[in-house]
């Protein structure tokens, strides 16, 4: 059984067909209508597509002009271009350690890490799940910080009543196959600031930024550039595929929750394992369903996917404790004690199988499985 697996049906067919007929497939009219779709749903004043979420990362930390000297803090335990696109724009990567109970951001590690040379803040809302951002917007407000939100996994995630992305200064939003809509690969930035917003779309089209003035009004017109961009546009046949998506956003929204409950519901007679947090003012949308064997180490934890991949159900774990991969490690001379949360994160963590169209009896499987895998290694 796959981890997960996108939904597509004629929606995304016909989208995709009309794109082709219409002859106009690089960033066009698709790509409008789905940045229209998305900034509406959640609330945006501006969205604008992307190659991907670390092409969203990558121009956000280039629109707020961070740069050599700058200090931007980072959860330790997430996935690695949260980080990447600290380091892409010459800027320091300063990690801080995560809430064990919800995978995010701790304010209080947040708080302990700022430096007179902190300029930004890097916020997760991991696996669906948003962070803290009362209290993380009051540190940013008290300390003169930046907050880019990293909402790869957070599509339709709200935060008391708001949808995630806009509650800081950049949000960025990820379409990869396992999100909650794809576009294969895909990314949005989002943001309620008008020049934020028109820098990042000079960015992503290699800088331009208009015609000169010997050219207004004319056909032929060429675009200034006066700065330097990179392409980072979205092609308007994925832009179909992103527009069939968001027609679907509430059914597949819908599907995910009904399945995280349902596991929920189903695993909670195992007190050796901790659940994802119940959805309060933090909402969940349940890109991934991570559960945490607690008491655990990694053997332990990769005894238990073993099994799992034995009855042939993809599991892996929830994501990187980031400090300990070869690049950071090396560059800053960090230690895994330095961040013990993350490394719980990533060394007790089991990513279970959710998709739309799920069966109770594929849940069921996983679920017994799992049962079976804990009696089997209990420590």
């Amino acid at each position: 059984m796959k981890l997960t697996s996108p939904k597509f049906d004629e929606q995304e067919i016909n989208l995709v067909r009309d794109c082709l007929d219409s002859g106009w497939v690089t960033q066009g009219p698709m790509v409008q209508k789905f940045e229209m779709l998305f900034a509406e749903y959640h609330a945006h004043t501006y969205a604008l597509a992307t190659t991907s979420c670390t092409a969203a990362l990558h121009l956000a930390t280039m629109a707020l002009g961070l740069g050599p000297g700058d200090e931007v803090i980072v959860p330790a335990y997430t996935w690695i271009t949260s980080a990447n696109c600290v380091e892409y724009v010459g800027a320091k990567v300063i990690f801080a350690d995560i809430e064990l109970e919800t995978f995010n951001l701790d304010p209080l590690a947040l708080e302990a890490a700022i430096t007179p040379r902190t300029k930004a803040i890097v916020v997760v809302h991991l696996f669906g799940l948003a962070a803290k951002m009362d209290e993380i917007m009051s540190i940013a407000k008290r300390n003169n910080l930046q907050v880019i939100e990293d909402a790869a996994c957070a599509i339709a995630t709200t935060y008391n009543g708001h949808s995630v992305g806009c509650i800081g200064d950049i949000g960025c939003f990820s379409f990869h196959p396992r999100k909650i809509i794809t576009t294969g690969e895909g990314g949005m930035v989002t943001t309620d600031d008008a020049d934020l917003k028109d820098k990042i779309a000079s960015l992503r089209n290699h800088g331009a930024t208009g015609v000169g003035p010997e050219y207004v009004n004319k056909p032929y017109g060429m675009a200034n550039f006066d700065m330097l961009g990179y392409n980072l546009r979205m092609s308007d046949i994925q832009a179909a595929i992103g527009v069939a998506q968001m027609e679907k956003l509430a059914t597949l929204l819908d599907e995910r929750l009904a399945r995280a409950e349902r596991y929920t519901r189903l695993l909670s007679v195992l007190e050796t394992i901790a659940l994802p947090p119940p959805s309060s003012k933090c909402g969940h949308t349940y890109q991934s369903y991570v559960i945490r064997l607690k008491d655990s180490d990694v053997e332990l934890r990769n005894r238990v996917m073993d099994y799992m991949q034995k009855r042939q159900i993809q599991t892996r774990p929830g994501t990187h404790a980031v400090h300990r991969l070869g690049y950071y490690q090396g560059k800053y001379d960090l230690h895994p004690e330095m961040f013990p949360n993350a490394c719980k994160g990533e060394d007790t963590t089991i990513t279970l199988p959710i998709f739309p169209d799920m069966a109770d009896g594929h849940q069921d499987f996983v679920v017994q499985s799992v049962h079976e895998a804990m009696n089997l290694h209990a420590p």
